[in-house]
């Protein structure tokens, strides 16, 4: 293949490109159907002038048929006369008006053969322009919702892909880290809590065993833990006197710090 072909044949498709790209759809369709308008207007101009110029011919016709009657009837009254003269350029004549609405005739039945055929392509014609406006509203009406579903698939596109979206997804992170940070702020209150209670609680396990471990060495027996029993009128606990009307929370504290200091 020649050089020359191939740049000719590259030209060509970068041409077809571009006119394919600047081709709108709508617009095509509206140019295609005025174009269809002017060829049918060009037709109905076309039929009709066709019309026209077979009443010419047909009156044409008729006329030269005329004549050759009326120089057929001169000949007869020529010849009745006894003008057997007259009688012959008569019939001359007749015979060139006769022969003239022959060819008349012939060419008056080709335009109404003629006439025909553009009659039947004018309708066809009419026809094809009328579907093609059916069509050309309905395609119209497919490339706006084409349009419309392409707008929104950008815009579903460009959602997915924006800084808005990500902003949200930051925005949800950040509340589930709150959300985080408050329960585990939560759980280590919780856990100071239990922990006062515990240091007590171990506490006091370690202080009585090691007590326990006091008195062993030094062969002390263990005190009894059964607190003494009170009385309507009061109670003496390591030297002091409780008296039975103070609340059963109060009493019950005294008699713990009165056994701590026996211990």
């Amino acid at each position: 293949m020649g050089i020359f072909d191939r740049i000719s044949r590259v030209i060509r498709a970068n041409v077809n490109d571009m006119i394919d790209k600047a081709e709108d759809p709508e617009k095509v369709l509206e140019q295609s159907i005025r174009e269809m308008g002017d060829d049918l207007v060009k037709m109905r101009q076309a039929v009709a002038q066709a019309i026209a110029s077979q009443k010419r011919t047909e009156q044409q016709y008729q006329k030269n048929l005329s004549e050759a009657n009326t120089w057929q009837q001169r000949a007869q009254l020529a010849l009745s006369k006894g003008e057997e003269g007259l009688a012959r350029e008569a019939l001359v004549r007749k015979k060139t008006h006769a022969e003239t609405a022959a060819t008349l005739k012939a060419q008056l039945d080709s335009q109404v053969q003629q006439i025909d055929a553009l009659r039947r392509n004018l309708t066809a014609l009419e026809s094809k322009i009328s579907e093609a406006k059916t069509k050309k509203d309905m395609l119209k009406a497919r490339i706006s919702a084409a349009k419309a579903n392409k707008q929104l698939q950008s815009t579903i596109s460009n959602i997915n892909s924006s800084s808005a979206m990500s902003a949200f997804e930051r925005m949800e992170e950040r509340v589930m880290l709150e959300e985080a940070e408050a329960s585990a702020v939560g759980e280590l209150a919780g856990m100071g809590e239990d922990s006062k209670w515990a240091s007590l609680e171990g506490g006091t396990a370690v202080d009585d065993e090691l007590e326990a471990l006091k008195r062993q060495l030094s062969g002390t027996p263990e005190p009894s833990t059964a607190l003494p029993a009170g009385n309507n009128d009061g109670e003496i606990i390591d030297g002091e006197t409780v008296s039975s009307n103070t609340p059963p929370i109060d009493d019950e504290l005294e008699k713990l710090r009165a056994e701590l200091r026996k211990s």
